[in-house]
């Protein structure tokens, strides 16, 4: 059934409507949106684009059915069911009898400054809502089935074609030496890409994903954290690689000045999923997202140059050449470790890898799973020997892609310590150690008031592992940062 108005006709519907519920009205290019007391309603316009045909009402209606059913997953609480406009062109109403002009999606309003946008302008953003979100996304991420790989959906093709194309809608922002760098930055990439995009495909990280991650479409809500207004009208841009969902708002955070908060998000994620081998194509997704919004914000118009800049320098940034490095932390549980790498990561913009979060991994285990209470002993000898090889394995592809990285384990012995020296050799990166250490009493309250960590050392581990510990070596005190450098 096609629709039974223009798009002027729809228009004045949406206007008279605004007007009977006093709600304020916000137009885009593809809807309008009535702000109404605590309710919102987006309603889709009758228009056929190049991405897009909303011409059909049928059409429209099933567009608002999709945005229902893929918001639900990451907002339930804001989407609250399809709404019916009827009457007439004249005197819409708001689900009463009749037949249906218009159809709309039905949201609950929250309030204003409550986007991660607007919370990052004023300031105000809280480091516990950006965990929040990570988690939100890791689970999300985790539970989404995976694309069957002979849909086609991000194969190693439609990703360099979607990276081209993001770059020409951005060409007016660029000059053309700025042009020929992403392109030719692009085009290297892409082809060193190729065989690790379709490894990923055809391991399940082509997921059903948001697709729109930019701190616009996050909000902090009374109840938590919640991600809006997914891509409902291309299966394409949402059924994606994991990495380019997170790569959205890691590389929004970023544009925005909070390199501190992109890092805190992503490593986060990281430990919630473990997908640390999309790490080399996590620069690429970043620099193709960074484009995707240098284009949105060109075609915004007037009063969004800066912007649209903003997020071209932010692509040009990306695409230098990376500043790898490896940093170990050494240290008795308790000792701060943790804390310590927390705070260089998010200054030094790097990748940290946790033993203890790794050793649940390799056993099968959520990093905040208690392993005693399955009957597993992570701490034995052997176990130890794993979750150190898996460290190694995983910063070595790291390091390769250009991020620097820190290993957060205790590194007691000095083989442990010489294998890491080892690493950073064979890739010509400098290596340096965190020193943590705290008085044995501190330890132990440490330790007995800890809630809601992945470690699960006890003072009885602390004890094993004082008698067993060597201590730094003359010629590796000279790889340890000063405390300023931590």
């Amino acid at each position: 059934m096609r629709n039974t108005h223009s798009l002027d006709q729809a228009r004045t519907l949406v206007g008279k409507l605004a007007g009977a519920l006093g709600a304020d009205l916000i137009e885009t290019h593809i809807s309008w949106v009535l702000l109404a007391g605590d309710s919102a309603y987006k309603i889709k316009k009758p228009v056929s684009l190049p991405f897009v045909d909303y011409t059909a009402l049928q059409a429209r209606r099933h567009f608002c059915e999709e945005e229902l059913r893929l918001n639900r997953r990451l907002a339930p609480a804001l989407y609250l069911g399809l709404a019916r406009i009827t009457g007439t062109l004249e005197a819409p109403l708001l689900d009463a009898s009749g037949p249906t002009l218009e159809y709309a999606v039905h949201m609950r309003r929250f309030p204003k400054g409550a986007l991660f946008a607007e919370q990052l302008t004023a300031g105000t953003l809280p480091s516990l809502d950006v965990d929040s979100l990570a988690d939100l996304l890791a689970d999300f991420h985790n539970g989404q089935p995976p694309a069957e790989p002979a849909t086609g959906f991000a194969s190693a093709e439609a990703r360099h074609m979607a990276a081209q194309a993001a770059l020409r809608g951005a060409l007016a922002v660029a000059s053309p030496a700025e042009q020929t760098q992403l392109r030719d930055w692009l085009e290297s990439e892409a082809a060193g890409l190729q065989a690790l995009w379709t490894q990923r495909r055809l391991e399940g990280r082509v997921r059903e994903c948001h697709g729109d991650l930019h701190l616009d479409n996050v909000v902090s809500l009374e109840g938590g954290v919640a991600a809006f207004d997914g891509i409902e009208f291309d299966p394409a841009l949402r059924w994606i690689d994991v990495i380019d969902d997170i790569a959205f708002p890691v590389m929004d955070f970023m544009a925005r000045g909070r390199t501190d908060f992109a890092f805190r998000l992503l490593n986060r994620w990281l430990d919630g999923t473990g997908d640390h081998d999309g790490l080399p194509a996590l620069r690429f997704s970043l620099v193709y997202r960074a484009l995707v919004r240098a284009q949105v914000e060109h075609l915004n118009g007037a009063g969004h140059e800066a912007a649209a800049r903003r997020y071209l320098d932010t692509a040009l940034a990306l695409a230098q050449p990376g500043q790898p490095r490896l940093l170990i932390t050494h240290g008795l549980p308790g000792s701060g470790k943790t804390f310590a790498s927390q705070k260089l990561l998010e200054r030094e913009g790097a990748i940290r890898l946790r033993s203890d979060v790794e050793r649940k991994r390799l056993a099968g285990l959520g990093m905040l799973a208690d392993s005693r209470a399955s009957g597993l002993d992570l701490y034995q000898p052997e176990t130890t020997a794993r979750t150190y090889a898996q460290l190694f394995r995983l910063a070595r592809g790291a390091l390769a892609a250009g991020w620097p990285v820190i290993l957060d384990a205790a590194f007691l012995r000095r083989a442990e310590r010489a294998q890491a020296l080892a690493l950073a050799g064979a890739l010509g990166v400098p290596f340096s150690i965190i020193d943590c250490q705290a008085p044995p009493q501190v330890l132990r309250e440490r330790l007995q008031a800890r809630r809601g960590d992945a470690s699960e050392a006890t003072v009885e581990v602390i004890d094993h592992l004082s008698v067993s510990a060597e201590p730094l070596t003359t010629e590796e005190l000279r790889h340890v940062l000063p405390a300023s450098g931590h």
